[in-house]
């Protein structure tokens, strides 16, 4: 079960820097790496599917489980990290150090999750889908270097990072993804839209400490969403598509800003008005940007998004989570527990709020808004998944 500590421990994220000993002409966060990283590594997945081996479990778990470990690790450079990794009984006992620290946190998530937690780190095989993860992290970290580059042109170790960088970037050319890349603007493109995303922030009218980006949300509610997913026993392609739900749901943000739901709710009929615009410029900005093949799964994480589907006869068809569990959960039904990502999705703006009060921020617009969320959820349960429980363990 996800609990009140996990949670938090992913929020830690937000207040992350990243590159804090470089000038930084806008704050680059974990959190925010995070996910970036994970846009990329859909994409970088999606060019390998037809390949063979590739596990969208082990590259969502393993995102996950570097994502934990680089949480306990923040005060190793990247430098000393690299040289730690090349001895493998000095990583051996960094990882066992990790794992203590993590241990107590992941413990709930159940054995089977703590066992595969272990095993990513102990097994040194390099499959595909490590090595997506890999190149994605470097891509993220590329275009965050970019960045900074152009603050710091001649800055200390700035030639040192473009060079390791260039160096590391020459070892992902046999992946299909890394050659589209470098071949095609537009793809490009579609990751850079992402990465804005890293600088719009949400609750922007109120003084949030910490700050959340909408791509860090979206990071966090996919995270959940998916442990959520596993909690119900769902089927791979299950899990994949609320995973991945939570990733791209707001991505049409980007087209629009993140509007706040009393601004949506103000007038009567705005809320579609956006919506409609949303699909408009989505049509326009962003499925023009990948492979015509992914748009109608694309479609899906971003339209009607909190409906709860599955594909019947080659039709998709709108249902509810605890009908999918009893009738419709295996990979052929294609389903999504939409119904459930707006949950999590509405947890995730809970503990943003809780968060934000608890370090001493004084709003009535989050007290308001804690307290509608958390009225609309004491009750709720889905698929046997109390989520009243969890909001509860939030009340201040």
């Amino acid at each position: 079960m996800i609990t009140k500590e996990f949670i938090l421990t992913i929020f830690n994220a937000a207040g992350m820097r990243r590159w804090n000993d470089k000038i930084r002409p806008v704050e680059l966060m974990e959190l925010d790496k995070q996910a970036h990283k994970m846009t990329i590594a859909y994409f970088l997945g999606k060019f390998e599917e037809d390949g063979g081996g590739l596990s969208w479990q082990e590259i969502i778990e393993g995102a996950l489980f570097e994502f934990l470990e680089r949480l306990v690790i923040t005060d190793l450079k990247p430098q000393i990290f690299n040289r730690i990794k090349e001895d493998p009984g000095q990583y051996k006992r960094l990882n066992e150090w990790v794992f203590k620290k993590l241990g107590p946190i992941i413990a709930p998530l159940g054995e089977a999750f703590v066992k595969r937690f272990r095993e990513y780190f102990a097994n040194a095989d390099d499959t595909i889908s490590k090595r997506i993860l890999s190149a994605a992290h470097f891509y993220a970290t590329r275009w965050e270097f970019d960045i900074i580059e152009r603050a710091n042109p001649h800055g200390y170790e700035i030639p040192e990072i473009r060079s390791f960088l260039q160096e590391k970037q020459e070892k992902y050319y046999d992946l299909k993804g890394i050659q589209q890349l470098a071949l095609y603007t537009k793809y490009r493109n579609f990751l850079d839209l992402c990465g804005q995303l890293r600088f719009q922030l949400r609750w922007s009218h109120i003084n949030m400490v910490p700050r959340t980006s909408v791509l860090g949300h979206m990071l966090i509610v996919a995270i959940l969403s998916y442990l959520v997913s596993l909690e119900m026993k769902g089927c791979s392609k299950r899990c994949f598509n609320n995973y991945f739900t939570g990733l791209f749901h707001d991505l049409p943000e980007v087209l629009t800003r993140d509007i706040i739901s009393p601004v949506k709710r103000s007038i009567a009929g705005l809320d579609k008005l956006i919506k409609s615009y949303e699909k408009e410029q989505m049509e326009k900005e962003v499925f023009s940007l990948i492979p015509g093949e992914w748009e109608s799964e694309m479609r899906m994480f971003t339209e009607d998004e909190f409906s709860s589907i599955i594909v019947r006869e080659g039709k998709t068809v709108k249902t509810t989570s605890g009908e999918i569990s009893m009738s419709f959960n295996g990979d052929e039904y294609d389903p999504r527990d939409g119904e459930m990502v707006k949950i999590v999705d509405d947890l995730a703006a809970y503990v943003e709020a809780y968060c934000a009060l608890e370090n001493g921020v004084k709003s009535n617009d989050l007290k308001d808004a804690r307290s509608s969320i958390g009225e609309k959820y004491k009750e709720k349960v889905i698929d046997s998944i109390n989520f009243g429980e969890i909001f509860r363990e939030f009340s201040l």
